[in-house]
Parts: structure tokens; C-alpha cells; sequence
């Protein structure tokens, strides 16, 4: 190659190397912002470890949460990482999450008093009083320095003392908490209130019962009227004193002149010997009621028999509340029934439409079956035995054997912005037994196993839902706040109702499953609450709008 040859090459390849420039520099640059390689990183949980706690320390919580999350990958048994994962969690304001990780610590040791005091303190933050008292149980806390009430109760401080199962000085325990809240709910003066724990700065704490106390007629000024008249839509009045002699001891009274189903109930209730434990209760029920037996509430549905029944009840009843966990009650009734003006046709037998004197004893049993406080959850079971004579023409036996469940959540961490419940009942009757014992699946306001598209009444007589001697019911609905501001508040949710019921050896009956959809529309003014429920059977197509008392 000449000598001009190699200097032409020569000037090529430095026009090219000049070119190539920019694009070498971005490639440098890209090179000095890119991490260092995975290899010069921590690769073992304790170096992830001290990583996090670095960034901790530096506030930076993006940064030690990830370094946490890798440590806790290498090293899943190591309570450090969720502890530590837990604290960030904390910084960044998200309990719920500081919980769920805490809950962690906590399998993989029980005992670690650090992780237990934290979460106790989280769910005491949130208002979840018995998940906090659940954890703080274990290190012997908390120490209650005094009990207050505010406002002050008018009831009797010897009674609302012995409504407290705990005193000041004491540890209180979650046992104690829920059984106090049982027997302040029992005294029946108490419709809305609060048993709050406050910290002291000395570590120990204050209970205070914040509460709205019914008293004389009821409340004040606006509140007796609307307790007097929250039955007047379904004309009838509802009087009611309260607190009487300041001793718990409570008259409520239902009186009702609807020409079809009329009514005069009364109650009269207080503590067995002063205790807040045990409650008797004295009833009368009065009725004088039109009944027309039919197979649906709407539509052409004929009659298929009817009648006049006049009913006489009196009894009496003891119930226990000694503990937050099981309860009892045990009672007697004796009644007298009168029917006229019947006619059967092909559906009344002559045990339903027996008269005479009927003595009745009945035993009931509830009993909490499981508890998650830390997820507001409780599953409780029930079950009933009724054991009757009736003196009629012949005389006739008969026992009625029912049982429950029933579950209840707050899916969120705290407050009641949502609800959801489940019950699940059934019941039998043996014997022979007449019409108003057997059982009835429908919305009656008289009646307590509801379906949302079947309405027991039509044209204001009973008996367009249908009845028999064994049912199975589901109720399942869910709650959602959309309004409130203390004296008022709004809730809606759907429901969803599934029964069967059966009468064997009659025409009574569903005669197949019934499915009712729905939703329900809860108001509460006053403490007084209405719900208005639409109802559509899936199987019937039967629309159904109702409204009714809500307690």
C-alpha cells in the first residue's frame, strides 16, 4: 500500500472513532447510573437486615420495607423481619397492615412481650377494645385505675356496681369486659352507650361508661313522643316507663287497634334481689285477631279457610346474664284461646282450632361458640324447648324444639361502616298443636322468621305467609352506613332469604324451597328506627315492599 493509501485509511478510521463518540459517552453515562451488580449487594438476611435498619433510621420506609421483604425471603422463620416490617408499616399510617404482620411475630413466638404490648397497643388505637384486651391479657394488662360514668347514671350506683364484673385496682380481663357489657345491656335502660378505655400517662387506665340512659317515659322532651309513637304508622301506641324507683325495673306496653289484629301486650321487668346477674320479667298478651289462610300475599290467591281467634297470655320469666358467654332462660305461660266464625275448608284440622287452656314451660339456651376479635367476629348458637298441655275436647300435647346460629362481622378495622350477618335457624314441633303455635316464614310484625318477599298479611288478615310444623330458614344481610349525624342515620344493604317449611299430613306448607332477594333501608331518629325492605321471590317472581318497627 503507498504512503498516500495508509494516510487516506487512516483519516477514515478517525472520522469514524470521532462519530462513535457521542454514542460511547451515553453508553458511559448509562453505565454510571445503572446499580452495581446483584453480586455486590447483601446476599444474606442478617445484611438485608442491617440494610433495613439503616434505611429505618434514614426514614426512608420504601426502601427499608424492601430490604426487610428480601430478608424475610431468605430467612421466613426470623421474627425480625415482620417486627421490624411491622413498625414501617406503623410510620406509614397503615395499622391494619402493622397488625396482620404483628400477628405474624406472634406465631412464629407467642411470647415475644415486644410484638404482644405493640399490637395490643394498635387494636387500643383502633377502638377494638376486646382484640386489644385479648393480647394485653398475656402480660397481666391493663390496670384499671378508676371506673367514671358520663354523664352520671340516674339508676341506683349500687345496681350499676354490680353490673361492673371488674373494679379499680384490678387487672381487666377480656372475660370481665364482655360480661360487663352483657349486663349493662340487660338492665334495659341503656339503649345506646360505651364502655371506653382511657390511657394514663402512669401506664394504667380509666373505664368510663358513656351511655344514653332511658328514664321515666323514656327520654326528653322529643325523644318521649317518639317513643310513645313509633308504632303509630301500624296504629298503635307503645308506652313505656323506665327506670323505676331508679332500680332498672322497666314497663313496656304495645297497644293496637288495627280492626284485624288487635292488640294489648305489657311487660313488666327488673333485677332478681337487686342483682344486675338475673332478670325477671312479668307479660300479658291480648289479642283478637282475623285470619285468612291463603298461598301467597298478592296476586289471585283464594282463600282456603279462615277464622276469628281470641287469645289470653300471661307469664312469667328469669333470665341470667352472668357471664358474657352463655346465658338462660327459664319461664311459664299459661294462655286460653277462642276460635269463631271458622270455616276450614279443606286445610283446618280439629287440633289446630282446639280451645281451651294451654300451660306452657319454656327453657332457652345461647352460648358464644367462637370469638375472633381481631377480625370483629363472634359465631353464637341457641336453642329452645317448649313443653305445653292444652286442656281442650279431647286434650292434646305438644313440644316444640328449635335451634340457631348466627354470625356477625365488621369487615373494616374499626366502626360499624359496614356489617354483615348470618342466621341459620331451624325448628320441629311434636305433638299435636294448635294453629297460632305452629311456625310462620314471612315478614309480620308479630312474627320473628322473616322472608323478604313473603308477607304474612294480606288485606291486614294473617295468613298469607306460609306455616307449618318444621322449617328451615337462612338470613343473610349486609349493612352499609350512607348517612349520619347523632340524631339520625341511614343504612342500606341487600338481603338474601332461603326457607322451607312443612306441615306433614296437611296442605300447609311452602310445598317446595323458597329464595327471596332482596334489600332493606334502616333508619334510625330519635333512637327510634324504621326498615323498608323490597323483596322479590326468585321462584315466584313476587314483588313484595314492606315496612315495619326496627329495635
Amino acid at each position: 500500500m503507498t504512503a498516500a493509501g495508509t494516510h487516506a485509511a487512516r483519516l477514515r478510521w478517525l472520522c469514524r472513532f470521532l462519530l462513535l463518540l457521542p454514542i460511547i459517552g451515553c453508553l458511559n453515562s448509562h453505565a454510571q447510573d445503572t446499580p452495581a451488580p446483584q453480586s455486590n449487594r447483601p446476599r444474606t438476611a442478617d445484611q438485608y437486615f442491617s440494610q433495613g435498619m439503616t434505611m429505618a433510621k434514614a426514614a426512608r420506609w420504601d426502601a427499608a420495607e424492601k430490604a426487610f421483604e428480601h430478608g424475610q425471603r431468605l430467612a421466613p422463620r426470623d421474627k425480625r423481619f415482620p417486627e421490624e416490617l411491622a413498625g414501617v408499616a406503623f410510620k406509614q399510617r397503615n395499622n391494619a397492615l402493622a397488625e396482620r404482620r404483628l400477628r405474624v411475630v406472634l406465631r412464629l413466638d407467642p411470647h415475644d412481650d415486644y410484638a404482644i404490648d405493640f399490637l395490643a397497643t394498635l387494636y387500643f388505637i383502633d377502638g377494638n377494645y376486646e382484640a386489644a384486651l385479648k393480647y394485653w391479657n398475656r402480660e397481666d394488662k391493663p390496670q384499671i385505675a378508676s371506673i367514671d360514668s358520663e354523664p352520671t347514671p340516674q339508676v341506683s350506683p349500687e345496681l350499676l356496681d354490680h353490673a361492673f364484673t371488674f373494679s379499680p385496682a384490678s387487672t381487666l380481663s377480656l372475660p370481665q369486659y364482655l360480661s360487663t357489657r352483657t349486663r349493662l345491656r340487660a338492665l334495659g335502660i341503656f339503649p345506646r352507650f360505651q364502655l371506653d378505655l382511657g390511657a394514663r400517662e402512669d401506664g394504667q387506665f380509666n373505664a368510663t361508661l358513656r351511655a344514653r340512659e332511658l328514664d321515666g317515659l323514656g327520654g326528653a322532651g322529643w325523644e318521649d313522643l317518639a317513643f310513645l309513637f313509633q308504632g303509630l304508622p301500624f296504629e298503635a301506641v307503645e308506652p313505656g316507663l323506665w327506670d323505676i324507683r331508679k332500680q332498672a325495673i322497666n314497663f313496656d306496653s304495645m297497644l293496637r287497634w288495627d280492626d284485624q289484629k288487635r292488640r294489648a301486650f305489657a311487660r313488666l321487668s327488673g333485677p332478681w334481689q337487686g342483682s344486675a346477674k338475673y332478670r325477671w320479667e312479668w307479660l300479658t298478651d291480648l289479642r283478637n285477631e282475623n285470619w285468612a289462610l291463603r298461598d301467597e300475599s298478592a296476586g289471585p290467591a283464594p282463600v282456603l279457610a279462615s277464622f276469628n281467634m281470641r287469645t289470653e297470655r300471661g307469664g312469667f320469666d328469669l333470665a341470667s346474664y352472668a357471664s358474657g358467654r352463655i346465658g338462660w332462660k327459664i319461664g311459664a305461660e299459661l294462655s286460653n284461646r277462642d276460635f269463631r266464625n271458622v270455616a276450614p275448608g279443606a286445610i283446618l284440622t280439629q287440633n289446630m282450632i282446639a280451645t281451651g287452656i294451654e300451660l306452657k314451660q319454656r327453657e332457652q339456651l345461647t352460648g358464644v361458640l367462637w370469638r375472633v376479635p381481631e377480625h370483629r367476629f363472634v359465631l353464637t348458637a341457641g336453642a329452645a324447648f317448649e313443653a305445653a298441655k292444652l286442656w281442650s275436647t279431647p286434650s292434646q300435647n305438644l313440644e316444640k324444639l328449635t335451634g340457631s346460629l348466627l354470625w356477625r362481622w365488621f369487615p373494616r378495622e374499626q366502626g360499624d361502616d359496614y356489617e354483615m350477618t348470618q342466621q341459620l335457624r331451624s325448628g320441629k314441633i311434636f305433638g299435636r298443636a294448635p294453629i297460632d303455635e305452629l311456625y310462620i316464614l314471612g315478614l309480620e310484625r308479630d312474627n320473628d322468621l322473616p322472608m323478604v318477599a313473603h308477607i304474612g298479611t294480606r288485606n291486614g288478615l294473617k295468613g298469607s305467609a306460609p306455616l307449618g310444623r318444621d322449617y328451615l330458614l337462612q338470613n343473610w344481610g349486609m349493612d352499609k352506613n350512607i348517612y349520619g349525624n347523632g340524631l339520625l342515620k341511614l343504612q342500606i344493604g341487600p338481603v338474601l332469604d332461603i326457607g322451607n317449611i312443612t306441615d306433614p299430613g296437611t296442605a300447609l306448607g311452602s310445598h317446595q324451597w323458597m329464595f327471596d332477594a332482596g334489600a332493606a333501608l334502616k333508619l334510625r331518629v330519635l333512637g327510634v328506627g324504621m326498615v323498608f325492605s323490597y323483596g322479590r321471590g326468585l321462584r315466584s317472581g313476587v314483588n313484595a315492599l314492606y315496612a315495619e318497627g326496627l329495635n
